[in-house]
C-alpha cells in the first residue's frame, strides 16, 4: 500500500477506507474561495458493492491499495459465480458476479478480462472496450411510422438484450461497447 494525498485522488483508484477496499466512481475538486481545498469522492465497496459518499481535506493522507491485475479467461457459469482461468497457469478462480453486475452478460466462452486482486481476494473485472457477440433472436422488422433512427431489442448469445438498428438479423455478429453496453456496429 502506498499512501497519497487527498488531491490526487482519480476515478478507477482503489482506496482503503474504513478498513474496506473501495473502488473510485466520481470524484470532484472544490477550492472555495475562503478556506482549505477539499477533495469530494464517491466509492463503491469493493466487497459488498455499497456506495458511500466521503469528503477529504486535499492534504489529508489516504492509502491507495496495491492491486494486481491479472489476464484471465471465462470459462462458464456456476450458479450465482462465474468461473475464470488464469491464461499462465491455468488456475481457476470463481468470481460472485456481483463483482461483475450488469456486465454479466457480456461474458462469452473465451473472452479475455483483468481481475484485479487484493490480497488473493477478486476485486474487480475489467472488460475490454468492445465485445462481438452473435444475435441469437431479433424481431422482424417493419417499415412505418418511425422518428429518428429505427431501433429494435435483439438478444445476443449470452441473454444480454441491446437496442440495434432494425436491420440487424439473426446470426449478425455484433460489436457491443463494454462501458455502456450498447451497439456499435456489426463486425465485418
Amino acid at each position: 500500500m502506498s499512501v497519497i494525498k487527498a488531491g490526487s485522488i482519480r476515478k478507477g483508484m482503489y482506496l482503503l477506507h474504513k478498513d474496506q477496499p473501495y473502488f473510485v466512481t466520481k470524484t470532484d475538486f472544490m477550492s472555495p474561495g475562503k478556506g482549505s481545498a477539499f477533495m469530494r469522492v464517491k466509492y463503491r465497496n469493493a466487497k459488498t458493492g455499497n456506495t458511500e459518499e466521503f469528503t477529504y481535506k486535499s492534504n489529508e493522507s489516504v492509502e491507495e491499495l496495491d492491486v494486481e491485475s491479472k489476464q484471465m479467461q471465462f470459462l462458464y457459469a456456476d450458479g450465482d459465480d462465474s468461473v475464470l482461468m488464469d491464461n499462465t497457469t491455468f488456475e481457476q478462480v470463481s468470481i460472485p458476479n456481483t463483482l461483475i453486475a450488469e456486465k454479466v452478460g457480456l461474458l462469452s466462452p473465451e473472452i479475455q478480462v483483468y481481475v484485479l486482486f487484493y490480497d488473493g481476494e477478486a476485486l474487480g473485472v475489467s472488460f475490454p472496450p468492445k465485445v462481438r457477440l452473435t444475435v441469437t433472436y431479433a424481431e422482424d422488422s417493419t417499415a412505418g411510422n418511425t422518428q429518428g433512427q429505427a431501433r429494435k431489442n435483439v438478444t445476443l448469445e449470452t441473454g444480454l438484450v441491446v437496442s440495434a438498428p432494425i436491420f440487424v438479423k439473426e446470426g449478425n455478429v455484433l460489436v457491443i461497447d463494454t462501458e455502456t453496453l450498447s451497439y456499435v456496429s456489426r463486425a465485418n
